[in-house]
Formats: C-alpha cells, sequence, structure tokens
C-alpha cells in the first residue's frame, strides 16, 4: 500500500464511524478469511501485522479465538524470544476488550503468526515499561493516540512472548 494510502486508513480508522463498525465487521471477516486459507492470511494484516489470539475465557473457561492487529518485535524483549505487543484499544471505543480479561486471567495463549501456532505468555505492561511501549506504538501506528483520546480508561498493553 502507498504511503497515502495509509494515510488515509489511518484517517479512517480514527473516526467514531470506524469505532462503532469496525468491531462488528472486521474480526468476521477476519477469522472468516484465516479460516478459509488455513492460517495463511489474515485481511487486516494486509495494512498491520496480525496474529489470531486464542486465550482462556476468564468466566467460561472456554477457548476464544480473537484477530488482532500487533507489532512484532525483533529478537523478543529482554528474553531473546519472539515478542509481540498487544494493544487493547478497543477502536476507541469506552470497555475494554473481552480478549483483554482473558489475558489477565489465563496469561498463557497461542497466537497463529503467518499460519503457524505459537505458545505464548502475555504480560501486562505498566510504567516506564508501558510508556516506552506505548511511543514506539504510536510511532508504528499513530491511530492509537486519537483511541487513547476519547477514553478515559488507560488502554491495556500486553506483551506476548514465546514460551519455551
Amino acid at each position: 500500500m502507498t504511503a497515502v494510502g495509509v494515510r488515509l486508513v489511518q484517517k479512517v480508522s480514527s473516526t467514531r464511524g470506524f469505532a462503532k463498525v469496525a468491531p462488528h465487521v472486521v474480526p468476521a471477516l477476519d477469522r472468516a478469511v484465516h479460516r478459509l486459507t488455513r492460517g495463511r492470511v489474515l485481511l487486516s494484516a494486509q495494512l498491520l501485522p496480525g496474529v489470531v489470539l486464542t486465550t482462556t475465557g476468564a468466566r467460561s473457561g472456554l477457548a476464544r479465538r480473537t484477530p488482532l492487529a500487533c507489532m512484532p518485535e525483533k529478537g523478543g524483549q529482554a528474553t531473546g524470544r519472539q515478542s509481540w505487543l498487544l494493544v487493547g484499544s478497543n477502536f476507541g471505543r469506552t470497555g475494554h476488550p473481552a480478549w483483554t480479561a482473558n489475558l489477565l486471567a489465563h496469561p498463557d495463549a497461542s497466537v497463529s503468526w503467518k499460519g503457524e501456532d505459537i505458545p505464548v505468555t502475555a504480560r501486562l505492561l505498566a510504567g516506564e515499561e508501558r510508556a516506552a511501549a506505548w511511543t514506539v506504538l504510536l510511532e508504528f501506528w499513530p491511530p492509537y493516540a486519537t483511541y487513547q483520546a476519547r477514553v478515559e480508561r488507560e488502554i491495556r498493553v500486553f506483551r506476548l512472548t514465546r514460551r519455551a
């Protein structure tokens, strides 16, 4: 995609209209395409890297699959293992997305990344570590700033690290 195209998508994704429609359309399309391509393609990943996160439901205990944008970290933070940052922006809507509660209750999860299922452990970032990650995330995807400005809650940021 061209730089102009990326800026246009960033602008559209920052609107309140997008925040109302996208949570109902984007994940459903991503799940369908991911299933049809046996994990090789996520539509939203054509713009941003993406994973399908499989968590254990915080209340139900059932497996929950959620397509999400992610920011892969080169070489992993501190551990040297592959890691990803996930942002619980919920498209700038008021509540935390359910997958974040699932990770808080059950941090062991898995991601489907480029067709490979990878076991991961999630950790909620806080304080200076979150601030440093947030700065990098805003460079990666500026609309996160708009999402944060729209809500009173602090948007949750998780680091998922490949389990040994």
